[in-house]
């Protein structure tokens, strides 16, 4: 058997070099990757072979596993050839048997220098001249092992009828088949194609196979599966794919088009693709479990899309054959998480130009009102300066107080300039707001809540409201003042809209009895006052 073993050596050496991926790993895996593998619980001698680094150090016995260039001074080797059952490698109780084929070929590996080679998997294509490494070269191969042979050219209405469904999937019409049957220029073909790339049907074709990727869906989903506003986005890649975007410049858009340095309103639109999660608006749910569920589905379709992976199994736990780890999911998770959800809403040219019509109209109309008060601008200003005078005692003195301390059980509050506070992040069904104010002078009467739009707000606010009630809505169920621990009574609350109707309570009931019983109740309002009624149903709402 020894001296077969150099003879099989010798000649598999003149035939081919050895190829990790196809002829080296296989053995490693199957022989020995069980003990000295992966897996770190399982792991015999402190030796790993599945790594380069490791398997060129030593193990527990301080011997070298893998001498480039030197198979006889590599311990692996030794361990193979050895006929001593304690050094015998695999074990002989393990069951394993190396066949000389497979010895001879890991001493060839190691004596070309054991070169380790990634899973092709996670290797970048290279480009080849070959001509045999064709489709057609690979097609033709085939055939003629199987002794077919190719079929015969199809005639030109089969051909211009068959080019016109892959690449715009729809069949032409008989005029436009005519015109190409009749082209006897040689660059007919050529011409054709080139139209149906230019053409818009090109990238509505090709786009639904992105869009089945993103998710896309014009509903949410989910329970009430309500519409949504998401088509820009559908439409964003229907004109990337018409305008050739290159796949570089298409990924980072949607990954990240909010954060590129002046990001367009194009950009915006771009990063639709992972808003196509699908939304749970059922009455009972707690908004930060669906968020949750939803970075779940963004991880997965991340690494499906973008790295051709499944990233759902290291979700719970670090597989041992998986390159992808159980810290690097939930990084990757943290760093989606990290994205904020706004409603944005895209200017249309229609809008904005209606929109500055009308502010035109405005603008001109308000610089004639001057002219219209009864004995023209100097009696307005006349008069004017007279209201202030008897007004301005019996003014309140207003002042922003500013909060010492602020605490919340979910949202995050931050103080800004004007004395507004701007929540934002993540919300439950109800929470608490907690502030700390010192007052700056005495006597204090009244306090004046004010709620604002603002930008980061869903819907431009004055609330955070995302998922039950209006878009953007403000509502304080419960309005309460403490000073040195004491409550404070508050006797009555004005608003400025205390009317609103209620658009937060459930349904009416199917029941007919139910329905007829809830009938009869009086229809509850949303005012001031309801904020200090200690009901939390209802109180003061400021709509989206």
């Amino acid at each position: 058997m020894n001296l077969y073993l150099p003879a099989f050596l010798l000649s598999l050496s003149a035939a081919h070099a050895i190829d990790f991926n196809r002829e080296v790993r296989p053995i490693l895996a199957q022989q020995c990757f069980a003990c000295h593998g992966m897996d770190e619980h399982g792991r015999k001698g402190k030796l790993r072979l599945d790594l380069r680094d490791s398997a060129l150090g030593g193990g527990k016995s301080g011997e070298i596993a893998i001498v480039p260039g030197k198979p006889e001074a590599s311990e692996i080797i030794k361990r193979l050839l050895s006929t001593d059952e304690d050094e015998q490698m695999p074990p002989p109780h393990t069951k394993k048997i190396v066949s000389e084929k497979d010895k001879a070929v890991l001493k060839q590996w190691i004596a070309e220098g054991a070169k380790y080679d990634a899973h092709w998997a996670y290797t970048p294509p290279k480009a080849t001249s070959d001509v045999k490494a064709s489709i057609d070269g690979f097609i033709q191969e085939r055939l003629a092992k199987e002794g077919l042979k190719l079929s015969a050219e199809a005639d030109r209405y089969t051909l211009v009828r068959r080019v016109y469904l892959d690449l715009i999937g729809l069949p032409p019409t008989p005029a436009e088949a005519d015109t190409f049957v009749n082209d006897k220029a040689p660059d007919a073909y050529d011409k054709l194609v080139d139209s149906l790339l230019d053409s818009k049907q090109y990238g509505e074709r090709w786009a639904r196979r992105w869009l089945d990727l993103a998710r896309y869906a014009d509903t949410n989903g989910f329970e009430k599966d309500r519409p949504r506003s998401i088509w820009p986005y559908r439409d964003w890649v229907v004109k990337a794919l018409n305008e050739d975007m290159p796949f570089d410049q298409f990924s980072i858009k949607q990954l990240a088009g909010d954060m590129l340095p002046k990001a367009t309103s194009e950009d915006l639109i771009a990063t639709g693709f992972h808003r196509n999660t699908m939304l749970n608006e059922e009455g009972g749910i707690d908004p930060n479990e669906y968020r949750f569920y939803a970075m779940v589905d963004r991880v997965s379709v991340t690494g499906t899309t973008w790295m051709g992976l499944t990233m759902n199994c290291c979700q719970c736990h670090t597989h041992k054959y998986d390159p992808i780890l159980h810290t690097d999911y939930f990084s990757t998770m943290a760093l989606l998480n990290n994205a904020s959800e706004p409603t944005y809403y895209i200017p249309t040219p229609d809008i904005e130009a209606q929109k500055k019509t009308q502010a035109e109209k405005i603008t001109k109309l308000e610089s004639e009102l001057p002219s219209k008060f009864p004995g023209g601008e100097a009696a307005m200003q006349s008069r004017f300066v007279d209201w202030i005078k008897a007004e301005s005692p019996r003014a309140s003195n207003w002042q922003v107080i500013r909060p010492t301390k602020m605490q919340t059980t979910m949202p995050h509050l931050e103080q800004q300039a004007d004395g507004f506070i701007l929540g934002s992040g993540d919300i439950s069904k109800s929470d608490v707001y907690d502030l700390s104010l010192k007052a700056p002078i005495k006597g204090v009467t009244a306090i004046r809540l004010e709620v604002a739009s603002h930008p980061s707000l869903p819907n431009d606010g004055p609330g955070l409201t995302d998922y039950e009630g209006p878009l953007g809505g403000f509502f304080l169920s419960e309005l309460q003042a403490f000073q040195k621990g004491q409550r404070i009574e508050i006797n009555r609350a004005d608003a400025t809209n205390d009317a609103e109707e209620d658009r937060i309570s459930d349904a009416a009931p199917a029941n007919p009895k139910a329905k007829a019983k809830a009938a009869r109740k009086p229809r509850k309002t949303n005012n001031a006052s309801a904020a200090l009624d200690t009901e939390m149903s209802s109180g003061w709402q400021v709509l989206g």
